[in-house]
């Protein structure tokens, strides 16, 4: 690492917040995607005006550098090359402010996700973007990435929740995008910032939309003989003119590994089960959920139970949240995409990924939002196995090709980052990359601020290099 770049940083925020060490580096190389990089130094900013230091030494010496949130990522987006400079954001954690009549509220990027719902329930709002990480990944990280989570089905990703950002800009300048106003005049750079993969600058402060808690919740899982009753059952509902809070499903594998972990009594011998949330008034909530079973039913659903009680529901969506976590239970790792195809495609897309994953020789969890078409399939296995990461991402890029195919698109939630990023073509001509690098050169002339993802070259300009050897385990 540069000498005379490391003693700026170390002039600018202490030597203790500005780290060299083997630990360090080693921690930060990665973020939860199954891609390591190398990180040169991490920094812990507390303020914009420390930001705004990190990045100018950056700049003025030439290194790139990298934001970082809690890490949670699954694309690869915090993933450092080259010995970046990571500028990790977690010690700027605060709420500042909270505006209830309003519904927002003005926090740091650090803050996480979780935490920020907790501290205005008293208020009777949450901050609505709920991913299955939520416990851990920040409101900078899903800002990022444009995050989603499983009631993005009626109350959007991160985009719809976002009313300002403060950025550092690569030429050290502070700028905030967008408004507290709900509704700005000009161009909507605020919206080209969110989903930017810290590719346009930092978010030093944003301006979040809280929303107001239902009167009335009622949550039911239902369960099927097979995927495509409970994918059909998916699309009927969504037909009838409904919109559920969230529709969630999940495949025999997963109900097994989940119902091992948290003894929900879930029906493990079922071939699929569907989460359905609705959320309103009461009456309105009542008639919805009456003719879902209705629907569920006529599809074939073998049963229906509705939770009793918030701790019943608590723990239904305890099993959807910790699907991750309980494949564990089955292989030590997992290799996850999050393609998006159209509802009419799920029965014969998932049947793909079936065929794909047993020609591979691998195993699949499918655990996704239904309402929306967002696939999360689960390839578990483990990397000790010789020659099994080889198949793991042969197999992840039919799927991928087979989901665009299908119409659908490469992401839904987790950003292109590194582990999409040669993909984009499958989607993208030509000239819609060089706009995309365009945009980007506006916000960031430089290419310093998390260079390599997102865009591959020529798109990129020269500026966009290949993933280093080796790089993926």
């Amino acid at each position: 690492m540069n000498e005379a770049l490391l003693a700026e940083l170390r002039a600018a925020l202490t030597p203790a917040r500005v780290r060299t060490g083997a630990t360090e580096l080693g921690l930060y190389r990665r973020d939860a995607s199954n891609i390591e990089g190398s990180a040169g130094v991490v920094c812990f900013p507390r303020t914009t005006e420390e930001v705004q230091a990190c990045v100018r030494a950056c700049v003025r010496h030439e290194v790139p550098f990298v934001p970082r949130g809690s890490g949670t990522g699954l694309a690869g987006g915090a993933t450092p090359l080259d010995h970046a400079v990571v500028i990790a954001l977690t010690k700027m954690d605060r709420v500042l402010s909270v505006d209830a009549v309003n519904r927002s509220a003005w926090v740091e990027p650090g803050v996480l996700n979780l935490d920020l719902t907790r501290q205005v329930a008293h208020l009777g709002l949450h901050f609505a973007p709920d991913p299955s990480s939520q416990q851990s990944c920040s409101i900078g990280g899903n800002v990022a990435n444009n995050s989603g989570g499983p009631h993005c089905l009626a109350d959007g990703v991160t985009t719809s929740h976002i009313l300002a950002a403060e950025v550092v800009l690569t030429d050290g300048s502070v700028v905030v995008l967008g408004s507290e106003a709900w509704e700005t005049h000009g161009l909507d750079l605020r919206g080209a910032f969110v989903g930017s993969e810290g590719m346009f600058g930092i978010a030093t402060k944003l301006c979040v939309r809280l929303t107001q808690n239902a009167p009335a919740v009622t949550t039911m899982l239902m369960d099927f003989e097979s995927v495509d009753a409970g994918a059909h059952t998916v699309s009927a509902i969504i037909a009838d003119g409904m919109v559920p809070a969230a529709l969630e499903m999940m495949d025999q594998l997963c109900i097994q590994a989940v119902e091992a972990y948290i003894h929900a009594g879930l029906p493990t011998d079922a071939a699929a089960v569907l989460l359905v949330e609705v959320a309103g008034l009461p009456h309105g909530v009542a008639a919805d959920a009456a003719r879902i079973v209705e629907i569920g039913t006529a599809h074939g659903a073998r049963s229906v139970r509705i939770a009793q009680d918030e701790a019943e529901r608590a723990l239904l969506w305890k099993g959807r949240k910790t699907a991750f976590g309980a494949i564990a239970r089955i292989k030590p790792n997992y290799y996850l995409h999050d393609t998006v195809v159209p509802r009419r495609a799920l029965p014969d897309v998932l049947r793909q990924v079936y065929e794909v994953v047993e020609r591979h020789d691998l195993l699949v969890l499918n655990v996704f939002h239904a309402g929306d078409g967002n696939l999360h399939p689960l390839l578990v296995f483990d990397k000790r196995e010789p020659g099994v990461m080889a198949r793991v991402h042969a197999a992840g890029e039919e799927i991928v090709r087979i989901s665009v195919e299908a119409g659908g698109v490469l992401s839904g939630e987790h950003g292109i980052g590194l582990e999409k990023r040669d993909y984009m073509p499958l989607m993208f001509a030509p000239a819609d990359l060089a706009a995309q690098a365009a945009v980007r050169r506006a916000f960031d002339p430089t290419g310093l601020a998390n260079p390599s993802k997102v865009l591959p070259s020529p798109a990129g300009c020269g500026d966009l290099q290949h993933v280093p050897e080796g790089a993926w385990v």
